[in-house]
């Protein structure tokens, strides 16, 4: 007959093998956290946008192949938005209604985040937006990643003038940020005495830049400053190619590793600049190691951009708010999410508590015939964001975006639904 002790220590065996089988098994059957991820995967902005979408994937990947998150994998679930801000909107809704979705990684254009914005401050949910834009804007239900004003537009418009000259010539996408950002840029090429010799705008869509070039080789400015977005980069760089307007420098602000990569194989012109929070080149360990893991993933011909970094650690930084907050609910990720940072392939990434903006530095590249750029920082330290300029109120600036857009018929976004 077995005595109590060793009855009693057969026992506990025993409740310790199922426990640890029972804790193995919760990954697995336990509920996924699950994402939305909208993006064009089809129409005029794929080009730019798809490696976003291969970025969020990659970090979803690292964050499973490490046990998930809470003893749960993340689960993410991609639409396209077919380049079309009204679909994007559609699709956010679906995505927090019908897969319950704990946050959304979303929209290239300013147009899509506006048209996204009062969806996901209606479901009081959280929108991570990757891009670079023209500010204006804060909403306690986004964390804009990108770059804001006096992270990118403002300093990359004045190095040009400082490098260049003061006769500018404008031309971008006819939509919310270029016409905005031009506004940015036009405030200080007269702060600085200098003159726009032309302001020139065309659709998301344009292919057809012959009359833009030859206006460009006439004026002979200084510099083109740049706000075009998506494949339209591809035909205007082609059209000066044509026009054999090649010593004028050209400073994109939109235009990043992929846009350059599709127009390379045609034309690179021989003064072109961008302005960005990261390059691929950048020669840090931590960005040589990203490289290297998202070509593994994705394939050795792949380049990185600034939107797919702030991709990449919109997610991460979104894993930490759920550690810290101990649950996926979107109400609670808010609560801490400004209080977080993480290490990404470009430093330390931190946001912003008061503006719900990341801490950004700010490089120009030069661009290379192989695709790449050469790059100078042009901020000493990390830069603090200011989404609003100080130099007008904040009502001041409202009222003037309103007045930019009502002049060139297009819509506000309070009329499709936008809070600002």
């Amino acid at each position: 007959m077995t005595s109590s002790p060793v009855r009693l220590a057969l026992l506990l065996a025993t409740f310790v093998v199922l426990s640890v089988g029972l804790f193995n098994l919760r990954p697995t059957t336990l509920e996924p956290i699950r994402i939305g991820a909208v993006h064009a995967l089809s129409g005029v902005m794929a080009e730019s946008e798809r490696g976003l979408v291969d970025a969020v994937r990659l970090a979803v990947d690292e964050i499973n192949r490490d046990g998930g998150l809470l003893g749960r994998r993340v689960e993410l679930i991609v639409a396209d938005s077919q380049s079309d801000w009204t679909v994007a909107a559609n699709q956010v809704e679906r995505l927090i209604l019908n897969d319950g979705v704990s946050a959304l990684f979303a929209c290239w254009t300013s147009a899509c985040r506006q048209a996204v914005k009062p969806v996901v401050e209606k479901h009081h949910h959280l929108l991570f937006y990757p891009l670079q834009y023209e500010g204006l804007e804060q909403s306690p239900n986004i964390v804009y990643m990108g770059s804001a004003p006096n992270q990118q537009i403002i300093p990359g418009a004045r190095w040009a003038l400082d490098h260049f000259g003061h006769r500018i010539y404008l031309v971008g996408s006819d939509y919310v940020f270029p016409r905005t950002a031009n506004q940015l840029i036009r405030d200080l090429v007269i702060a600085a005495d200098g003159d726009i010799v032309a302001e020139r705008y065309l659709p998301l869509d344009a292919t057809a830049f012959a009359d833009i070039a030859a206006d460009i080789r006439h004026q002979a400015p200084d510099a083109v400053l740049n706000t075009l977005n998506g494949a339209a980069n591809r035909h205007f760089f082609a059209a000066l190619a044509t026009a054999e307007v090649n010593a004028v420098p050209v400073v994109s602000f939109s235009m990043a590793e992929p846009e350059l990569q599709s127009i390379r194989t045609a034309h690179v012109h021989a003064a072109h600049y961008a302005v960005w929070g990261y390059f691929q080149s950048l020669p840090h360990a931590a960005n040589r190691r990203f490289v290297a893991d998202f070509r593994q993933r994705f394939g050795p011909e792949r380049v990185i951009s600034d939107p797919v970094v702030t991709s990449y650690d919109a997610v991460r930084l979104w894993a930490a708010a759920v550690r810290a907050a101990g649950t996926p609910d979107p109400a609670q990720i808010n609560r801490s999410i400004g209080r977080m940072s993480v290490d990404g392939p470009s430093g330390i990434v931190a946001v912003d508590a008061a503006t719900r903006h990341l801490w950004r530095r700010v490089y120009v590249g030069k661009a290379r015939d192989d695709g790449q750029f050469d790059v100078t920082e042009i901020s000493e330290a990390p830069v603090r964001p200011v989404p609003f300029p100080p130099y007008r109120s904040r009502d001041e600036w409202l009222e003037l975006v309103q007045t930019l857009l009502a002049a060139a018929d297009l819509p506000h976004p309070k009329d499709v639904g936008g809070v600002w």
